[in-house]
């Protein structure tokens, strides 16, 4: 509706519009930012296989007593590891490729974060493995179940 007057003409408009404007950007903004599924080191986010073959690394002693993502503390004497998608609790057999040598370790954190790793071991597991050394290792995980 015209008044002639201009400051109240675009008051009677600019609302409008302004409100048009919040709502379409809102719903931009939270279509633009969905995800599908859940961030990393949340719980399990997708079925985990039954066999996987990658790098394996495990944990610096600095990181004994700290908690993990499971609410456990790291204890780098205890058969552990890490990894980004089988739940807690799960039982993985771990071969090193190199030699041969296999141990079985219980997921209680999320990771490796490192590009290439598909587990983190925990020290004695890697002890066990014979890659202290040199660090990280090629290995084979089997899932044996929880």
């Amino acid at each position: 509706m015209k008044t002639g007057d201009p400051a109240a003409d675009l008051w009677t408009v600019a609302p409008v519009r302004y409100v048009a404007w919040i709502v379409t950007s809102s719903l931009l903004l939270s279509v633009g930012c969905a995800t599908v599924g859940a961030p990393p080191g949340r719980g399990p986010v997708a079925p985990a296989l039954d066999r996987e073959t990658g790098r394996a690394s495990y944990y610096h002693s600095r990181f004994q007593g700290s908690r993990t993502a499971s609410g456990e503390r790291y204890d780098e004497t205890k058969l552990t590891a890490a990894h980004r998608t089988l739940p807690f609790g799960t039982r993985v057999r771990v071969t090193n490729l190199g030699n041969g040598r296999s141990v079985v370790v219980t997921i209680a954190d999320r990771g490796p974060f490192a590009r290439g790793r598909v587990i983190d071991v925990s020290r004695v597991a890697a002890r066990r493995l014979g890659f202290l050394a040199d660090g990280t290792a090629e290995v084979t995980l089997e899932v044996l179940g929880r």
